[in-house]
């Protein structure tokens, strides 16, 4: 049986995350409801409570979102962190595992895909059709049926469910492109003037770029736009992003401002997105988070933060990960920037420090748990 509070608090939450994202939630608004959801994780998720609980923040004693306990990226690789009755998980979502072959994939488990829902539909929506209701999908991101544990591809079939006016997707889920099938349709949408939405990570479109050798193609209508995801360090060679979009940009005929980046993770349920269709003339770039979404830059051996404008590991409390763990600390690296995230890629080689004594800590928590 769910907790009477946590439906109430994620009922609340859905409502909330479903409604416009140009007003930002108060520091003190965001901070009942982050402490709301702290106290129903700690009630019920028993391997973050005995870890809560080895650090003495109990919901008693935490007054900020920000004392609440990170648990670190790395525990989803080893530990099943549900906020309520394991029973009413309804989607697993596994990382790739292509950072290291000696890992062991991370994995979350959705217990509210109504809450999730609402969240990546409602941070797409703003940040890449701000213009129009529908639009046409064409997709280098395999779909949900051929990857049914990407969170990525979950999130674009979701999207293209509410928001497409037609969807063609071309990667299989080997990894296979079909180049001539892309390369047809976003022809005939210029020939038609049809403006589409084409999406795929880093590694799809450098793979794509290769394969066209320098070939461009027909303009695709100014009102197109890209969204782009993922590293630059591909299989293939290495690229940097603006050797990307430079390319992208003269093979499909669109101005680079129209390649919108998103930033996720499977260890959170909340995207990030650069704002360049919303705010085409801002002077500092960087990734914008939803208004249930908070992110600091830490000291990556004490993890304290660090002076706005200096480099840390990002952590992230995010709301719409109500039924797992909110409070997650990441091996990301940037700078947090009057609220907008700058990333600079992965923290090198060793794990950090203090994301391997957290982990260590929740480690030992979930022996006792056991017990």
């Amino acid at each position: 049986m769910v907790p009477e509070e946590l439906d109430v608090l994620a009922s609340e939450l859905e409502v909330r995350f479903s409604q416009d994202l140009t007003s930002r939630w108060g520091d003190l608004e965001f901070e009942e409801l982050a402490l709301s959801a702290f106290n129903a994780q700690f009630q019920h998720n028993p391997v973050y409570r005995r870890f809560c609980e080895g650090k003495d923040a109990v919901p008693t004693a935490v007054k900020s979102w920000r004392h609440v306990p990170m648990v670190p990226t790395t525990a989803f690789r080893h530990l099943d962190l549900v906020t309520g009755d394991h029973s009413s998980v309804r989607m697993v979502f596994r990382t790739s595992g292509t950072t290291s072959t000696t890992r062991a994939p991370g994995r979350h488990l959705v217990s509210r895909p109504s809450l999730y829902h609402a969240s990546l539909l409602s941070s797409f929506r703003e940040h890449l059709l701000p213009d129009v209701e529908k639009i046409k999908f064409v997709s280098l991101i395999p779909s949900p049926e051929e990857l049914p544990h990407s969170s990525l591809s979950h999130m674009v079939g979701v999207a293209a469910d509410t928001m497409s006016s037609e969807t063609h997707w071309f990667v299989n889920g080997e990894g296979v492109l079909n180049s001539i099938g892309l390369r047809n349709v976003l022809e005939d949408a210029a020939l038609e003037g049809e403006k589409i939405l084409l999406l795929g990570t880093a590694f799809a479109f450098v793979r794509w770029l290769d394969e066209l050798a320098g070939k461009e193609l027909r303009r695709l209508p100014p009102e197109s736009r890209i969204m782009e995801t993922g590293g630059f360090k591909a299989q293939t060679r290495d690229i940097t992003k603006e050797q990307l979009y430079k390319s992208l940009s003269t093979t499909v005929g669109l101005e680079p401002n129209r390649i919108v980046n998103e930033y996720g993770m499977t260890e959170l349920l909340s995207q990030l997105y650069e704002s360049n269709l919303t705010q085409p003339n801002e002077i500092q770039a960087g990734h914008t988070p939803p208004p249930w979404l908070r992110v600091r830059a830490l000291n990556p051996t004490t993890l304290e933060p660090v002076a706005e404008h200096e480099t840390g590991l990002l952590a992230f409390f995010d709301l719409a990960n109500l039924g797992s763990v909110c409070h997650v600390l990441t091996e990301d690296v940037g700078r947090v920037i009057g609220g907008k995230v700058h990333l600079e890629g992965r923290f090198p080689n060793a794990e950090p420090r203090g994301c391997s004594r957290a982990m260590d800590e929740l480690m030992a928590s979930s022996r006792v748990t056991r017990r």
